[in-house]
């Protein structure tokens, strides 16, 4: 009898170094807060944010590149030599750098070259270098070919961020959230708000929420110039728009692979100057400073609660904070670079500021 024998003994010793490695850092890593965002208790309303950007890499990415590379290893993908290529706009790059410093590894990011500064440097702060791409459009094809290039893994981020994270459970953001809820007035949130850049946040809370027989619905935000509200409002999968988003880390200019339509019960298209309007003026509440798409989260947020004010419901509703404001200095918080991209926020600023005296929403 013939036996072929593919074992490495080296390699899987390895290999078991590094999935243990990976998960000491999920158990180092204390669970995110839940925090409570102020608004009138006599609305009946409360509004929470899970604020994702106190993980060791400052993003609610960390959770996912930590899933991808546990993913990545248990698929014998990942080996002792390999060397790691993501696409990412920032946040999924610092995190995935992280570990494959952690583990060894050599990193490469693919990313727009719009990309903010704070973010690249970031990246290199971690040992990863950037790659950076003229057309955001091109930025998942560049990745393929630079992993093929250089015998490496691509990881791909928008096809396996739906599968690579126990949406059953196993401390994942849903599991967190709902148990973090468990002693307030309003424990089942009615609503949970999230941006989608990969799909996988809200492919895991979707189907958390149904896995637990929950009552919560899922709104799924959407930048200008991404392709995941226009596809869902037509229903057609394939709608493209070739255009990247402005809002780092949300929108795509098509519908990724993890993105599952089936398990979000609202989408809402928010124009980024009302993205960067509820990002500055929710750090104005917060006494600190949020990420753009946080905001986005916030607009979103904002007018589902002001549509249960005035159908005379009560609850909650949770949404994210994403990553923190000081990545983005130099863009979102810089009136130059704003009015360099012709937006105007007085108008969205001023609806905001309506909203949390009043409760009152654009129609």
């Amino acid at each position: 009898m013939t036996h072929l024998d593919r074992c490495d003994e080296a390699g899987r010793r390895w290999l078991t170094e590094a999935i243990a490695t990976v998960e000491a850092d999920a158990n180092r890593s204390a669970d995110t807060h839940l925090l409570p965002f102020p608004l009138p208790r006599a609305w009946g309303i409360d509004l929470y944010l899970k604020d994702e950007s106190v993980h060791p890499t400052g993003s609610l990415k960390h959770r996912l590149a930590r899933s991808l590379f546990l993913y990545g290893l248990c698929n014998g993908w990942i080996g002792r030599d390999t060397t790691v290529v993501e696409a990412s706009s920032g946040s999924t790059a610092v995190s995935e750098a992280y570990f494959a410093r952690m583990l060894g590894l050599p990193f490469i990011a693919v990313m727009p070259a719009s990309t903010s500064p704070e973010k690249i440097a970031q990246i290199e702060f971690q040992g990863g270098r950037c790659h950076l791409v003229e057309d955001p459009a091109k930025v998942v094809i560049e990745a393929r070919w630079l992993a093929e290039d250089t015998g490496g893994h691509y990881m791909d981020q928008f096809t396996y961020a739906e599968r690579a994270t126990d949406w059953r459970g196993n401390n994942n953001i849903a599991e967190s959230i709902y148990a973090q809820l468990a002693l307030e007035r309003h424990p089942v949130p009615a609503w949970v708000v999230v941006g989608a850049g990969t799909g996988g946040t809200s492919a895991t809370i979707g189907r958390y929420a149904r896995y637990r027989r929950l009552p919560t619905k899922l709104c799924v935000v959407d930048p200008e110039n991404s392709a995941f509200y226009p596809a869902w409002q037509a229903g057609d999968w394939s709608v493209r728009t070739d255009r990247g988003s402005r809002i780092e880390g949300i929108g795509r200019p098509g519908v990724e692979p993890s993105f599952l339509p089936s398990v979000v019960d609202r989408m809402v298209q928010v124009p980024d100057a009302a993205s960067l309007a509820a990002m500055r003026a929710g750090s104005a509440v917060l006494g600190r400073r949020v990420g753009g798409s946080t905001g986005t989260n916030l607009w979103g947020a904002f007018g589902l609660i002001a549509e249960m004010r005035a159908a005379g419901r009560t609850g909650s509703v949770v949404t994210l904070i994403c990553d923190p404001g000081d990545r983005y200095a130099d863009t979102y918080y810089s009136d130059e670079w704003v009015a360099a991209q012709g937006l105007d926020l007085a108008p969205h600023r001023a609806a905001v500021d309506r909203f949390l005296t009043d409760g009152a929403w654009p129609g």
